[in-house]
């Protein structure tokens, strides 16, 4: 996202109302730490795979994550133009050019 863009408030709310279940925040503080395919993301998160996908595609559609193919894998990252990681830690803050959303780390 470019800071000089102006702000769309569709696209934000966009972002926010995918974030808004909490199994999908969940999600996206596990991708923190880096990519994760459906079946990794089940067992961290103890949740069924489908369940999991299912959210997955919500987050993916919202623009908040991104594909990668390895064989027959599918791993799942959040898009780096918007995770801004600090350090080597493994939290970080969402930019979505309108705000940004602190992510602290996984309570799992």
């Amino acid at each position: 996202m470019s800071k000089d863009a102006p702000i769309d408030e569709t696209h934000c709310a966009t972002y926010f109302k995918a974030l808004a279940e909490p199994l999908r925040l969940q999600i996206v503080r596990a991708l923190q730490a880096g990519p994760l395919s459906v079946s990794d993301l089940s067992i961290l998160l103890e949740q069924e795979v489908g369940t999991v996908s299912h959210h997955l595609r919500i987050l993916f559609h919202a623009d908040l994550v991104s594909t990668e193919r390895e064989g027959k894998f599918i791993y799942y990252s959040l898009r780096s133009d918007i995770h801004k990681k600090r350090g080597k830690s493994k939290t970080g803050s969402l930019d979505f050019g309108c705000c940004k959303l602190e992510i602290g780390p996984s309570s799992k």
